[in-house]
């Protein structure tokens, strides 16, 4: 399955640190406790399983089915437990009520303009009671423009191979990253290309703002490196931390 197999190729080349790090941002702002967290874009379940672990109830919500079947394998191997739910983040009204949602690892970047940012942050509080938290992170206007414009990244094992190329996309503030893989086949005894294109666009930090303020959130904090640091110029990723009215 092409779809499994990018899906088990992301999960190699992904930077295992950053998921401690996202846990941590949470646990340093919501007490575990047992509650329950909606994980939406919650993917091959990293981030899930450590939040498990740290003592929520963790809802992997994730649009890729092949994604979550690899969560599934992550937390039977870890025992853990996981409720793993396919879907559009943009469409959250068959989910029940929740205390706590996060998207990590700038997911609400692929929305294809503020609109459907504006959707998801509605969504989210429809979910969430009087108080309840939402957080989440971006790319910054300095990742998008100054960094990811002519970005190029190679990878190499026996088994596959992987360029990742980013151009400057049609809209202000994004970008297209080209993503070939190259999977050895067996019976052909050679390497077979798969391509996929991602889209991901982000927007001033005053636009998100206004977003969550429209979507009924207040006592917003907005910082960079994990919460750990105020926002810079040459910050590459925003975290939001917001509460529902």
């Amino acid at each position: 399955m092409i779809y499994q197999t990018f899906a088990e190729v992301y999960d190699k080349l992904m930077d295992q640190s950053l998921y401690s790090q996202w846990r941590d941002y949470v646990t340093k702002r919501v007490a575990p406790a047992g509650q329950p967290i909606l994980e939406l874009a919650g993917g091959s379940g990293f981030l899930a399983v450590l939040l498990a672990q740290a003592g929520y109830q963790v809802t992997d919500f994730d649009l890729s089915d092949e994604m979550l079947s690899l969560a599934a394998e992550k937390a039977e191997e870890a025992d853990a437990q996981l409720t793993l739910i396919q879907g559009d983040m943009r469409d959250l009204s068959d989910l029940p009520p929740v205390p706590v949602v996060t998207c990590f690892d700038d997911s609400i970047c692929y929305m294809a303009n503020l609109e459907e940012v504006q959707q998801v942050f509605t969504q989210v509080a429809s979910l969430l009671p009087s108080g309840g938290d939402f957080l989440f992170d971006a790319h910054s206007l300095y990742q998008m423009d100054q960094i990811f414009p002519g970005y190029m990244y190679n990878y190499q094992t026996d088994d596959f191979a992987f360029l990742w190329h980013s151009f400057v996309g049609e809209v202000p503030h994004s970008v297209e990253h080209d993503l070939t893989f190259f999977l050895y086949d067996e019976g052909l005894d050679a390497y077979k290309p798969l391509t996929e294109t991602h889209k991901e666009r982000t927007y001033p930090i005053n636009d998100y703002l206004d977003a969550l303020t429209a979507s009924g959130f207040e006592k917003i904090e907005v910082t960079a490196d994990f919460g750990r640091q105020p926002i810079q110029a040459d910050s590459t990723r925003w975290f939001f931390h917001a509460k529902k009215k």
